[in-house]
């Protein structure tokens, strides 16, 4: 049997899968680059997308609460307008009813003091003697005792001594009562000085803390229809600067839900004598002021 031998030179071979071997490495660096280019840019786009995403929620609430604020703002401006308003026209109405109430007043004055110095002359002029006498001649008959003391036209010896001892008892009355007015004067400037000195303050002495009591009125009503309590505090304006008038109303505001309230049907007497001067120097008719009594006697209130 034959038999044949052949060389085969792969070198041609070797040489192409070489360089085979290096355009599979250099696709595999590619493919290796190009997933990780296509890892970050799809990290991008989420990022980028996210982003948008928030802030397209972000700036929606915000126009959503932009809204509703623009809105709830021009309502309260349309009601503090509408307020404002009111209260000029209050104000016009106050104003004008105060005029037309002077003008009525003192008309009917007027008219009354006509009438009363007409009824008087009316009277005085039905006996005018005993008017007269009772009148003027009563005063000076009065008064005669007191500023023509034991004068007489005529004095005779024996009543020259008891005129004398008038003349002398009433010289020592006005004296006595001239001394009196100079020391009611003298005690009332040691008072007032004492009372200024305590007053003032003075740099040369140190300035020591104090407490005082200041009293204060807490009331709840109701200004509108829908009973709804609200509470006010009335602080007296005597010998207290608006920092500490403020400063107080917060503090009872503040300390208002733990009070313990005590409750009292009668007002103490300072009360009622306080209440009753300002009543008696108000200068409002006798209705209101019987209308102000039955009220002030009616009341109930409660105290800490």
């Amino acid at each position: 049997m034959a038999t044949f031998n052949y060389t085969v030179d792969t070198q041609p071979m070797a040489e192409e899968i070489s360089r085979v071997s290096h355009h599979v490495n250099a696709t595999t660096g590619a493919v290796v680059a190009m997933q990780t280019a296509v890892i970050i840019a799809e990290e991008k786009a989420a990022d980028l997308v996210c982003n948008n995403v928030n802030k397209g929620f972000y700036s929606l609430i915000r126009s959503q609460i932009s809204q509703k604020v623009a809105k709830l703002q021009s309502e309260v401006d349309s009601n503090v307008m509408q307020l404002v308003q009111q209260k000029k026209a209050l104000i016009g109405i106050q104003n004008r009813m105060q005029r037309d109430y002077n003008m009525i007043s003192s008309r009917y004055i007027k008219l009354f003091n006509g009438l009363n110095a007409n009824l008087k002359n009316r009277v005085f002029e039905l006996d005018k003697p005993t008017i007269d006498f009772a009148c003027k001649e009563i005063d000076k008959i009065t008064n005669r005792t007191k500023y023509l003391t034991a004068t007489v036209p005529i004095t005779q010896l024996e009543s020259i001594s008891t005129s004398q001892r008038i003349i002398a008892s009433n010289i020592k009355l006005r004296g006595a009562n001239v001394i009196n007015s100079m020391r009611w004067f003298i005690h009332e400037m040691n008072l007032q000085k004492k009372l200024t000195d305590q007053i003032l303050i003075n740099d040369n002495r140190s300035v020591e803390s104090a407490t005082s009591y200041i009293p204060i009125v807490i009331y709840e009503c109701n200004r509108d229809k829908s009973n709804q309590k609200n509470i006010e505090i009335i602080v007296s304006d005597v010998e207290i600067d608006k920092l500490t008038k403020s400063e107080i109303v917060n503090k009872a505001y503040t300390e208002f839900a733990q009070l313990e309230w005590i409750q009292k049907s009668l007002p103490t007497q300072e009360i009622k004598s306080e209440f009753s001067k300002l009543l008696s120097s108000s200068t409002k008719s006798s209705r209101v002021k019987d209308l102000a009594i039955q009220l002030f006697q009616a009341n109930n209130y409660q105290t800490t």
